[in-house]
């Protein structure tokens, strides 16, 4: 049930591809929550996905944009504060891609121009977004943005290749901004470690079927959905959070404190 957390609030949702997207689910409920927004994702996504179904249900307009080209990011940042009539309130990065994954290259034999494409694309876009920002004063005062990160950032698992590093620098670069956006101008920045999610992306990784398995049965709560993520987004971009930045958020029904759970314990007597 929707409780007007984000009434009168402006934002740019960034990455919602279908409606597996935790960007899509984050948009519907801002939408809910009394937000507009508008949508953005890179001309090749826009192509692949439905953006322009979930911009009509949402009423929002979409900006097209490469989050990882600061012209494309300052057409974004001015048309939205112009379409949106003042400043941006929120934000959601919600970016991530590796061409080595995709191609599934071994971690012994990266490509490492695919490398750079990695970081430059997950984490170095979530940079330019705030530095972006932040040069054109596009901002409010207590205004909250949120990366999505993985807990690969702080652990080693299979398959995840250079992402973990691209998760590792996107955590890194919200302690760094977030100190500096909070001195200057009182915008917060966080990320959020999310549970393994059946998303487009996410089921992309090899192994993922198991792994979300492991990772339910690791989790006392089981793995958050979605949607669960949505609604913690939301209140990240609320009042509610102002004093809270620089923070890596772990979203993940206690996964990250786990050793080991009684469910694991009877799935492995059974194997």
């Amino acid at each position: 049930m929707a409780n007007n957390l984000l009434k009168g609030k402006r934002g740019i949702i960034f990455g919602a591809l279908d409606e597996r997207s935790i960007a899509w689910k984050v948009a519907e409920v801002a939408k809910a929550e009394g937000a507009t927004f508008t949508l953005t994702n890179a001309p090749i996504a826009m192509r692949m996905g439905e953006i322009n179904k979930l911009a009509e249900a949402c009423g929002s307009e979409i900006i097209p944009a490469d989050a990882t080209s600061i012209e494309d990011l300052e057409n974004l940042f001015t048309k939205s504060v112009e379409i949106l009539g003042g400043k941006i309130d929120f934000v959601l990065h919600s970016i991530g891609m590796s061409p080595n994954v995709r191609k599934g290259r071994d971690y012994g034999d990266l490509n490492y121009d695919w490398l750079t494409k990695t970081l430059d694309v997950s984490a170095i876009s979530f940079h330019k977004v705030m530095q972006t920002a932040e040069k054109l004063d596009a901002m409010n005062e207590w205004g909250s943005i949120l990366g999505l990160s993985y807990i690969a950032a702080q652990r080693t698992f299979p398959d995840y290749s250079d992402m973990a590093h691209a998760k590792a620098m996107l955590e890194s670069i919200a302690r760094s901004y977030g100190e500096r956006y909070a001195r200057l101008k009182k915008v917060r920045v966080n990320t959020i470690s999310q549970s393994p999610t059946m998303t487009t992306a996410g089921t992309g990784v090899g192994g993922f079927d198991v792994f979300y398995s492991y990772a339910d049965q690791m989790s006392p709560l089981g793995n958050a959905s979605a949607l669960d993520c949505a609604n913690y987004c939301a209140m990240m971009f609320s009042d509610y959070t102002r004093m809270v930045t620089m923070q890596n958020l772990m979203h993940d029904g206690g996964f990250s404190s786990s050793g080991i759970t009684d469910a694991l314990i009877e799935q492995l007597k059974k194997d």
